[in-house]
């Protein structure tokens, strides 16, 4: 079924399963379960030879305020960032497990054919590292070639606002080079309910701030799969955790 396939990579990286595009759900919850990238949980408690320089951090986020990107409010942070917003982007982030966070969560939104070429190309060119990079910008421009077509838009405008609460994260692993964790989004599901994806991403500290990796194959539902409920997660402060 293309047209599903093509539906999926609209997803934004954080949002895969519960987005709402063209006024429907997609059909995400069918992404696939996918193993850790680049680290086990067992690293992040200490376990095992090395562990001892992993560990689980405590992030303090009171401090989190909200800005709204096309309709998903991302966590912005004085003191961890981001602190350079212009033309789309979002960079400048403390070396740090709250820096860490604020960039997965804030370059993983950005890394979708959902915003546009002037937005995703920037993003994943500057931002996003790895060797399936390259696929991940192949897979957006084709994603957003089709798109726009069918809906009309031009001049390489994002493709309209969604539906998504950024709601949680836990923490596989961390380090000051390398950041792993799994992250919430939820949106509207069917009859009412509250449909969710966890999505892991996984951070480098390069040339100065963090850039993501690009998820196996470049395709964010590789690295995603469907979320019963929020145990086991953090929530973020005012950003959901219903039913």
């Amino acid at each position: 079924m293309p047209a599903i396939r093509a539906r999926r990579r609209l997803l934004p990286a954080v949002a895969i399963a519960v987005i709402v595009l063209g006024g429907g759900l997609a059909l995400g919850l069918s992404v696939r379960s996918s193993a850790p990238v680049g680290a086990s949980p067992s690293a992040a408690t200490g376990a095992g030879s090395g562990g001892q320089d992993q560990q689980v951090p405590t992030v303090d986020l009171s401090g989190l305020r909200w800005s709204d990107f096309y309709g998903v409010e991302l966590p912005v942070s004085a003191q961890a960032g981001p602190r350079e917003t212009s033309g789309g982007l979002a960079a400048g982030f403390a070396r740090s497990p709250l820096g860490a966070l604020l960039a997965a969560v804030n370059i993983g939104v950005r890394a979708n054919a959902q915003w546009g070429p002037q937005i995703f190309a920037a993003v994943i060119r500057r931002q996003v590292t790895g060797p399936d990079a390259a696929a991940l910008l192949a897979n957006c421009e084709v994603a957003y070639g089709e798109a726009s077509q069918s809906r009309h838009v031009t001049d390489g405008h994002p493709l309209g606002t969604v539906d998504v609460t950024e709601e949680g994260f836990r923490w596989v692993a961390y380090t000051p080079a390398v950041a792993i964790l799994d992250l919430v989004s939820a949106g509207p599901g069917s009859q009412g309910s509250t449909a969710r994806a966890s999505t892991r991403i996984q951070a480098v500290w390069d040339g100065g701030d963090w850039k993501l990796v690009a998820p196996p194959g470049g395709d964010w539902g590789n690295a995603a799969t469907g979320l019963s409920s929020l145990s086991g997660y953090a929530v973020l402060p005012g950003q959901g955790g219903g039913s």
